[in-house]
């Protein structure tokens, strides 16, 4: 396994100096934003595409540190409603993948995504519960009119153009949001279909994330390192279902944290070892959405905490048994 960090991160900074900092702080992958909810400041896929020597000097700035590029990154909506919303997340996916295979880059990350209730809908309509019957109507139509055709054209794309992994992060307002809806999908529009692994979203929902890696096995195909920090008091008054703004910390049901000031390191020593467990070796790309501390805080402290618990050596043969 190796460590790195979404770039994102460094969104102000230029291309060249994002990279410096990730290579300063010792990490060894960097995921970088594509478009759509993460942004395009270190990457426009549409201007590298349409620049002949882009993407090699792009590539090459990467490579010249000793870093890996674990994915691109155009997390979006391309399900919505509203074509104004769809079709400019629809174009940045695209891109994304086109990019990613001129790049020799066999993976993307993006949402699943969320239709509304109707051909006539202008928001997401994100359905929770199977009553009144309205609601399992509405699912019904969501996933055989909208979702499969549609993540099944995209699979069939990402294969044309030699990306074999499109990792699904697993989020709340999104059709995707556990392993039970990630498999759904997976099984019916290909083994393209994986997970981008972020026990963050889980912890909130009462997901044990360990014990859905176990579930998703062979089907997880990166992961993010990021903390859940659940208020018991407020989640006992309140639950987890929570509108307020991620900046009112006080009176939240739960919010994000470094690694480690959300769980301990446990949870983290089970976490890395149920992935090694259920064969994945690939980037842990920490994603920082602490409002408690600085980007810089919050990153060196998720570094020390996973370069302490981080799996590298190869697993050995059990001369013991």
């Amino acid at each position: 396994m190796k460590l790195g960090v979404f770039l994102v991160l460094f969104g102000d900074k230029k291309y060249e100096e994002a990279l410096d900092k990730a290579l300063e702080l010792g990490l060894e992958t960097v995921e970088i934003g594509t478009g759509n909810y993460p942004g395009n400041s270190h990457c426009d896929p549409e201007k590298l595409l349409g620049d002949g020597n882009g993407c090699e000097k792009f590539r090459k700035a990467v490579e010249s540190r000793g870093l890996e590029i674990s994915a691109l990154s155009c997390h979006g909506n391309p399900l919505h409603p509203d074509p104004r919303v769809s079709g400019p997340h629809k174009k940045v996916q695209r891109d994304t993948i086109l990019l990613a295979e001129k790049l020799g880059i066999p993976r993307i990350v993006s949402f699943s995504g969320c239709p509304g209730d109707s051909e006539n809908s202008t928001y997401p309509n994100w359905v929770t519960c199977p009553w009144p019957e309205d609601f399992s109507s509405i699912l019904k139509w969501q996933w055989e009119k909208k979702v499969i055709p549609f993540w099944k054209d995209e699979a069939d794309f990402a294969r044309k153009h030699n990306v074999k992994e499109i990792c699904l992060e697993m989020h709340p307002g999104f059709v995707v949001y556990n392993p039970e809806t990630l498999l759904k999908l997976r099984d019916a529009a290909g083994q393209e279909i994986g997970a981008n692994f972020d026990p963050s979203h889980l912890f909130w929902q009462g997901i044990d994330p360990v014990a859905a890696l176990k579930k998703l096995k062979g089907a997880v195909y990166h992961v993010h390192a990021k903390d859940t920090k659940i208020d018991f008091y407020n989640t006992s008054v309140n639950g987890v279902l929570d509108t307020k703004t991620y900046l009112d910390e006080m009176n939240r049901s739960w919010i994000f944290r470094s690694v480690g000031y959300g769980h301990g390191y446990d949870f983290w020593n089970d976490f890395i070892s149920a992935l090694r467990m259920t064969g994945y070796d690939g980037a842990i790309s920490i994603e920082h959405e602490d409002s408690l501390m600085s980007p810089d805080e919050g990153l060196r402290k998720a570094i020390k905490c996973l370069k302490d618990v981080l799996i590298r050596e190869a697993k050995p043969k059990a001369w013991w048994a």
